[in-house]
């Protein structure tokens, strides 16, 4: 790109899966965590590794939740997704020799998993297997990335107590900080859930910048914005652009060519289909043929990049000047959700500047001078309805209560038994307490999704929660402590969570 851009485009992909280890495997826990490792976190992490090999910089904003970084160092998740690697590679195999007479279309299908697992084997011995945080410590030192965080397990902010929502953040920015030697500036606001006020929280906690939903800024999201009379800004999801990926209603990853996401050969545990059509049934479709997926991608590479130069060159006309395009989306859709995602990624961020785009993170959007004047934001998240409904609607009432109980006692339980000392069972009781107030489990049940999983997970949390407050209020500290160590055994994130911290201002 040698002149001028017409704007600039900041990619954001946020990372995020509630704590599965030890929670269940098939078909949702573990499972869902390795899969997602498998096929997208080890290609959009070789990818940036690439990008900086070239010495390229700040080509994309990458949200890692403190909940999802502590899964990918645990050693008990490391075995785990070792083997599962090695179990793909025979189940291709098997695939292989069981389709052997069948039609050559699924034989290929068997090749190519053979080779992607494989090569992602290669790919986690060689740089994973000391866990995440060495890797994204070297990109974020690159400076091909910028690293957002978030709240240790991905709460939704606006229902949670202002004391326990500030011991969140801080817990989540400190446990970032001590994997990878560097706090981040920016958040992904859990569900970009936010409520009036809550910038008071994130300056003082350090937070510069965060993620909103277009709607928030009544669709003006061409520029970041001051939120109220903070410093802290705010950018807005540009919807106009972002759906041409995915949106409720139509996207790329349904094309007919793309591999289908839920039809599976149950014997093998492969998907060898492709999507054929919406209402074709799984009988019914067609073998995937990767010639047919090339070309789709490349009418969707065309299609998105000629979709953000028409945006921008609409706000320059507009306003006079570049505009920002930001396009955010959850990492899991690149590869485990939309198979070509990978390959559709790279070939659009390469294709941006050759249209005259300016590719940049947040950071960069903002020291190209992409900000504008202060807002006052609304209520608002990225679900259904652009408020809380998702969070906090009539599905969920019974979480929803369940919740603020447990905030409620869990705030009498420190202010009554203050301690002076780290004490593990009073970090065991927070751990238990965050993990049961994840923004996850409402999400499943609204949406209908393993509901009965995330009720469970929400109420195996709060019961060990009250087991040991209970404890704690009895007096009975070796049997509390005896627990705590159980507990922690299974529910062990954030080793620096330190639950004295929830009794003081700081």
């Amino acid at each position: 790109m040698s002149k001028e851009p017409i704007g600039s485009f900041a990619l954001v992909l946020h990372s995020h899966l509630p704590w599965l280890p030890h929670h269940g495997t098939w078909p949702v826990g573990e499972e869902w965590l390795y899969q997602a490792w498998a096929h997208s976190y080890l290609p959009i992490v070789d990818l940036a590794r690439r990008f900086a090999a070239e010495g390229k910089r700040d080509m994309f904003t990458l949200g890692i939740t403190p909940v999802l970084a502590a899964q990918l160092d645990d050693p008990y998740s490391l075995r785990g997704v070792h083997d599962w690697l090695g179990n793909w590679n025979l189940r291709a195999q098997y695939a292989g020799v069981r389709w052997q007479a069948a039609d050559p279309l699924l034989r290929e299908v068997a090749a190519a998993e053979f080779r992607a697992s494989a090569a992602a084997l290669t790919e986690f011995e060689t740089h994973w297997s000391s866990g995440f945080s060495p890797i994204l410590r070297t990109l974020v030192g690159s400076g091909v990335i910028e690293l957002i965080g978030g709240p240790a397990t991905h709460p939704f902010q606006p229902l949670l107590d202002p004391r326990l929502r500030a011991f969140a953040l801080r817990t989540g920015l400190d446990d970032t900080e001590a994997r990878i030697g560097h706090r981040p500036e920016g958040i992904w606001a859990p569900e970009c859930g936010y409520a009036p006020g809550m910038e008071t929280g994130y300056a003082a906690a350090g937070v510069r910048r965060f993620l909103v939903d277009g709607p928030a800024l009544h669709g003006d999201t061409s520029a970041a914005r001051t939120v109220g009379d903070s410093d802290v800004v705010c950018f807005g999801r540009d919807l106009e652009v972002t759906y041409r990926v995915w949106s409720p209603k139509a996207s790329y990853p349904g094309d007919p060519a793309y591999r289908d996401f839920h039809t599976y050969d149950h014997p093998s545990g492969l998907k060898p289909s492709r999507v054929t059509g919406r209402n074709v049934d799984p009988e019914h479709k067609r073998p995937y043929e990767p010639a047919l997926a090339a070309q789709a991608i490349e009418r969707h590479v065309t299609d998105f990049v000629d979709t953000v130069v028409r945006r921008l060159t609409d706000l320059r006309e507009q306003h006079g000047k570049p505009g920002l395009v930001v396009s955010a989306y959850d990492t899991e859709l690149y590869g485990h959700w939309w198979h070509e995602g990978p390959v559709w990624l790279e070939k659009v961020l390469r294709a941006l500047p050759e249209a005259g785009v300016r590719v940049t993170s947040l950071r960069g959007a903002l020291e190209a001078g992409h900000l504008g004047g202060r807002v006052d934001l609304p209520a608002s998240s990225w679900g259904s309805g652009k408020d809380w409904r998702v969070w906090d609607g009539e599905q969920v009432a019974d979480l929803v209560h369940a919740g603020a109980e447990l905030q409620r006692d869990l705030l009498d339980l420190v202010d009554r038994h203050p301690v002076d000392d780290r004490d593990p069972v009073m970090d065991q009781v927070l751990r238990e307490a965050l993990l049961a107030l994840s923004s996850d489990w409402a999400f499943m049940v609204t949406k209908d999704s393993a509901a009965d999983y995330a009720r469970r997970r929400a109420k195996v949390h709060g019961e060990r929660y009250a087991e040991l407050a209970s404890l704690v209020r009895a007096g009975a500290r070796d049997r509390a402590s005896q627990r705590a160590a159980e507990l922690v055994s299974e529910d062990g994130p954030f080793a620096g969570l330190d639950a004295r911290r929830l009794g003081t201002d700081e």
